[in-house]
């Protein structure tokens, strides 16, 4: 993975370095809006708690938790940074044609090959239940 340094011009871009294949735009079908109206507030959305607020606007991806897409192959195909949690997500391309989101497993890169299942071999990206392990 290639890396891109940033040239300083404040003092808040030292230092500052992001992943050159990280893309930001997510597919339409697998993200909705997502209503937060936290940000300190109670029940009736008076602020309760100081200093909170503001922020972003995010979209919400759907991430396949479940990985029930058994016995077919899927390749990376983006990774993209998820402004929902710290962890970085990659979109999968399935051979039936689907399209879903999971985490983004440590070291895959894109057009690795990846499958859920519980006969397939044990290595990183792929999915196994516990009995199989």
């Amino acid at each position: 993975m290639a890396i891109h340094l940033y040239k300083t011009s404040t003092p808040g871009t030292r230092n500052g370095a992001v992943d050159s294949q990280v893309k930001s735009n997510p597919r339409n079908n697998l993200i909705y809006g997502q209503h937060r109206c936290g940000k300190g507030r109670n029940a009736r959305g008076i602020i309760t708690a100081r200093h909170r607020g503001g922020g972003h606007k995010r979209l919400y991806r759907k991430i396949d938790f479940r990985r029930n897409e058994k016995d077919i192959y899927g390749r990376i195909v983006i990774i993209e940074y998820d402004p929902n949690r710290n962890a970085y997500i990659c979109l999968i391309h399935y051979r039936d044609g689907e399209k879903r989101y999971i985490l983004h497993p440590r070291g895959a890169i894109i057009g690795d090959t990846i499958v859920s299942g519980t006969e397939v071999p044990i290595k990183m990206g792929n999915a196994l239940p516990l009995s199989a392990v």
